[in-house]
């Protein structure tokens, strides 16, 4: 027979921790890399001008790794300003209005950086 020890409390929010940790490091890694990637295209000889930043964009696997940094970019931001939010901000349904403007926010970004890049 086990013998248990302690209270079985449920802590809530916990398991967050971790896990946004994680996101955060994940999100900033693939950003990052995408800067690297997007700066080597800027620096190679030429013309910046429409032109290039189109060919640039022209390749099907940049537009697919736009669109995962578009996402990771919003996701980083929500995780950030969640937690600010969270710590900072104490009234209940001031914190829920808040978070919805924010999720309303990053969403619409989003969809206009889809349009955008979709568009070139």
């Amino acid at each position: 027979m086990a013998v248990q020890h302690g209270s079985k409390r449920l802590v809530v929010g916990a398991h967050y921790g971790m896990r946004d940790w994680l996101v955060q490091r994940v999100t900033a890694v693939l950003m990052a890399l995408y800067t690297l990637v997007l700066l080597v295209q800027l620096l190679l000889p030429g013309p910046l001008d429409y032109y290039r930043w189109s060919g640039i964009y022209a390749a099907q696997w940049m537009k697919v790794f736009t669109f995962v940094v578009i996402v990771s970019l919003m996701w980083h931001a929500w995780v950030g300003v969640r937690d600010i939010l969270m710590d900072y901000v104490k009234p209940v349904g001031t914190r829920l209005v808040l978070q919805v403007a924010t999720l309303v926010w990053l969403v619409g970004c989003a969809g206009w950086a889809v349009q955008v890049l979709w568009r070139l």
